[in-house]
């Protein structure tokens, strides 16, 4: 079974109660759910936590007709182990709340990648050619439970892959990458700055074309630069864990 979890809280540090932000009248995570549904896997959920924070989540998540787990708020990696054993999962496509712009076919092409290497984890960030905010992760349930075991420290148990990303070596890592490199292109939802972009970009689009694709909204931020500057001073960030995996598989390459 695929089983793509879409990471989802009310309690953002920097940008409180962003995944129920309104974008064209809907509540940010619904614009998600509704394009994360277009793609090939048997069944999407929302992870969030069991805080009375979260209640709203939940409500919003049972209203839109799609099935919501909840587990530890700082244990996320506990959270998404145990909605993937609930459901029976043997992979997990992972993906959070602040990414309402990814496109089923980067999901596909990630999945499609995943499943035909045979490979234990597999993400479009591992080398990042893609935009900021169309993050997918793909992993057996065999290795999100080894991390499940495995993890002690704060950070791996509240990062659900710094474990599988830290211990690259001891897995099969697969990397989807693009032949141009649209990695500086940013619509993940952090600050209000993407938040105004990701409103910006739905406005233009998704009345035409409810599916548009990240073609489509590059296409879009060349035809109007501007936007492109609306949330220009919030560059790209990359975890350590995640830039030890770049290096280790450019070395293997």
């Amino acid at each position: 079974m695929l089983l793509a979890v879409i990471q989802a809280r009310l309690s953002s540090q920097r940008l409180p109660s962003k995944v129920l932000a309104p974008v064209l009248g809907v509540p940010m995570l619904g614009r998600q759910l509704e394009r994360v549904a277009r793609a090939q896997v048997d069944r999407v959920i929302v992870a969030t936590s069991d805080e009375a924070s979260d209640d709203a989540v939940e409500a919003f998540v049972a209203d839109a007709g799609y099935a919501c787990f909840r587990g530890s708020l700082r244990d996320v990696l506990d959270r998404i182990y145990r909605a993937a054993e609930h459901y029976g999962a043997a992979h997990v496509i992972r993906l959070t709340a602040d990414c309402p712009v990814v496109h089923r076919d980067v999901i596909d092409a990630v999945v499609a990648r995943h499943l035909r290497g045979g490979f234990d984890f597999t993400s479009n960030t591992l080398r990042r050619t893609y935009p900021h905010g169309v993050d997918v992760e793909v992993m057996t349930f065999a290795v999100l439970e080894r991390a499940w075991r495995e993890a002690k420290s704060a950070p791996e148990r509240e990062h659900v892959t710094t474990h599988i990303l830290s211990h690259a070596d001891e897995f099969r890592l697969g990397s989807v990458e693009r032949g141009e490199d649209w990695s500086g292109y940013r619509w993940t939802v952090d600050y209000p700055e993407d938040l105004e972009l990701v409103r910006a970009i739905f406005e233009r689009l998704y009345p035409s074309n409810p599916d548009f694709s990240i073609d489509d909204v590059v296409e879009l931020e060349r035809r109007e630069p501007a936007l492109t500057q609306i949330n220009a001073a919030r560059n790209k960030r990359a975890d350590d864990a995640v830039v030890g995996a770049r290096k280790l598989i450019a070395s293997s390459s």
